[in-house]
């Protein structure tokens, strides 16, 4: 008999994941209930699988999160999957604490609880940490921060920025990102040589002061509605280039999330909504 599991269907600015307790149910393969599920009409739907467990190190993280792409790939990290954990815990009775620190694969990530008066987690603020700007090692097409125009085939009109947040990203800033072709252009860059692990693709255009309008082509997912890190990319790609100031929104397809980039500690901040869609059972 098949087992079944139960498991949340959350989404932060759009950006939509379905959440198992692992402390309560096993995933044998997760990479395989990450294509299996994430499939529309034949699955649940969604951009993956978030896996919410121990800590491998609990003196100095709550809990960990393991995510998983729709393609099965696993991610690093993902910023609107961290908001999304810190409502599932505290309304889900499993903490009462509203700063949460959450073990990632790029570290442990601290949650703060916005919560109103209906004790309802409004918001999540999210300690992203420092960007990294240096190229990794493993990605071996020479230098990505600034124009080349090998790394940017049919952008020639594009500037782009690598910044790591825990995971690769490359921002593109464009006159209007209405006309890109997102998934061919998206996809070019996401496999590009340049990129021997692959990348998140951005494409940001300068809406209003301090505003950015911004569409992720997202590694192992496609497009989706948002991506926290990509934002928090955006943001300080932009301010590198002096298009913004430090504190930004950039408005996603799926909802607007705020981004500080704090010059006093140089982390990162990023702050947006988490909801939850609704619960069911699977077979594994």
């Amino acid at each position: 008999m098949a087992k079944k599991i139960a498991f949340t269907k959350m989404q932060g600015a759009g950006n939509d994941y379905i959440y198992v307790n692992t402390l309560l149910y096993r995933i044998d393969d997760p990479a395989a209930a990450a294509v299996k599920w994430s499939a529309p009409h034949f699955g649940i739907g969604s951009d993956g699988l978030v896996l919410i467990g121990r800590p491998t190190d609990s003196e100095t993280a709550d809990y960990s999160m393991h995510i998983y792409n729709a393609d099965g790939s696993e991610a690093m990290m993902c910023g609107n999957a961290s908001r999304c954990i810190g409502k599932y815990l505290y309304e889900k009775g499993m903490t009462m604490k509203t700063t949460i620190r959450l073990e990632t694969l790029s570290g442990v990530k601290i949650l703060k609880l916005h919560v109103g008066d209906d004790n309802k987690v409004r918001s999540v603020t999210v300690d992203m940490l420092e960007p990294r700007l240096q190229v990794p090692e493993q990605y071996t097409g020479a230098t990505v921060i600034g124009p080349d125009d090998s790394l940017r085939p049919q952008l020639a009109d594009k500037e782009g920025v690598f910044v790591s947040m825990g995971n690769p990203h490359f921002v593109n800033f464009v006159r209007d990102v209405r006309e890109i072709e997102i998934e061919k252009e998206g996809k070019a860059l996401e496999h590009h040589a340049a990129f021997p692990q692959r990348c998140n693709i951005e494409f940001a255009q300068v809406v209003g002061k301090d505003q950015l309008r911004t569409r992720v082509w997202e590694r192992g997912s496609g497009i989706t509605m948002a991506c926290g890190t990509g934002a928090c990319a955006t943001a300080v790609a932009a301010a590198l280039r002096g298009l913004t100031s430090r504190n930004v929104d950039i408005l996603m397809d799926g909802g607007t999330l705020h981004i500080e980039w704090n010059a006093n500690d140089n982390h990162v901040y990023m702050t947006g909504p988490a909801a939850f869609v609704f619960d069911g059972e699977i077979e594994e």
